[in-house]
This record gives structure tokens, sequence and C-alpha cells, in this order.
């Protein structure tokens, strides 16, 4: 990735209080469901999936 696009992301992710690969994972699930690439019933929330997932909360 870019430096300069990867700085992005990290300050953007620090703004919102996440991580820099919630950041990336919660822009790409935005596009896919934009471009109507997921199934239906997919999460809306992909960071509350994962904590789920994982069993962390935050």
């Amino acid at each position: 990735m870019d430096k300069r696009n990867y700085d992005a992301l990290e300050r953007w992710a620090s703004d919102e209080f996440r991580s820099i690969n919630v950041q990336i994972e919660y822009l790409l699930h935005q596009e896919l469901r934009k471009a109507g690439r997921l199934k239906a019933g997919a999460g809306s929330n992909p960071q509350k999936a994962n904590e789920k997932k994982n069993g962390n909360k935050q």
C-alpha cells in the first residue's frame, strides 16, 4: 500500500478509535454493500461481527 494512503488511513482509524485493520475492513464492507456484492442478511457492522466472532469487546 502506498505510504501516503496508509498514513491517511492510520490517522482516520485513530480518529475513530479503530485499529487500521478494522478501519480497512469497515471501508471494504461499506464499498461491498454499496456495490451490491454482499449476500442478503450480511451484518451491517463488521467491527461488531468481528468482536462477536473473537469473543472480544472494546
